[in-house]
């Protein structure tokens, strides 16, 4: 499993296109020649990069969802809305499909963020508002989610 590191600034162009941080960009080299795809995030306005050896793990989990029950179908349905394969060129460009950034609201200014073994998109205003909106609480759910009674793997 690949895992990223960092929070990086970059800018779209009038295409969509955004030239991906040198030292992103190297952090993706493993993932640059399978390529990945690009979907709309469940829970935010931003959009996900999913190395195609990450997409595929996520695949395997979504196909042995059974589909005769219409909450399945339902959830497929919706997660894999918009879904695209895209790739970086050789001057290390991703080119946004149109209609991910009508959703996403990406416009110049971009923020590509780690999010473990995928990296999130997002327009810069709407990044540093979902963030200031989670530091109020932030303490809270790191605790809930975080938070054990005993340190078996060494997290404190």
């Amino acid at each position: 499993m690949n895992s990223f590191i960092g929070t990086y600034e970059c800018k779209a162009d009038a295409k969509g296109r955004l030239m991906i941080p040198a030292v992103l960009k190297k952090q993706l080299s493993s993932a640059l020649q399978d390529g990945f795809v690009l979907k709309r995030a469940v829970f935010q306005p931003c959009l996900e990069l999913y190395p195609m050896s990450e997409w595929n793990k996520m695949m395997e989990k979504i196909n042995k969802l059974n589909r005769f029950k219409k909450k399945n179908n339902d959830f497929i349905r919706r997660f894999t809305a918009g879904v695209k394969i895209v790739e970086v060129d050789s001057t290390g460009r991703l080119l946004i499909p149109k209609d991910l950034i009508g959703f996403s609201g990406i416009s110049k200014h971009v923020v590509l963020a780690s999010a473990v073994n995928i990296l999130e998109i997002w327009d810069k205003d709407k990044y540093e508002q979902a963030i200031d909106d989670a530091a109020s609480d932030f303490a809270d759910l790191a605790e809930e989610v975080m938070g054990q009674d005993d340190d078996v793997d060494g997290l404190s």
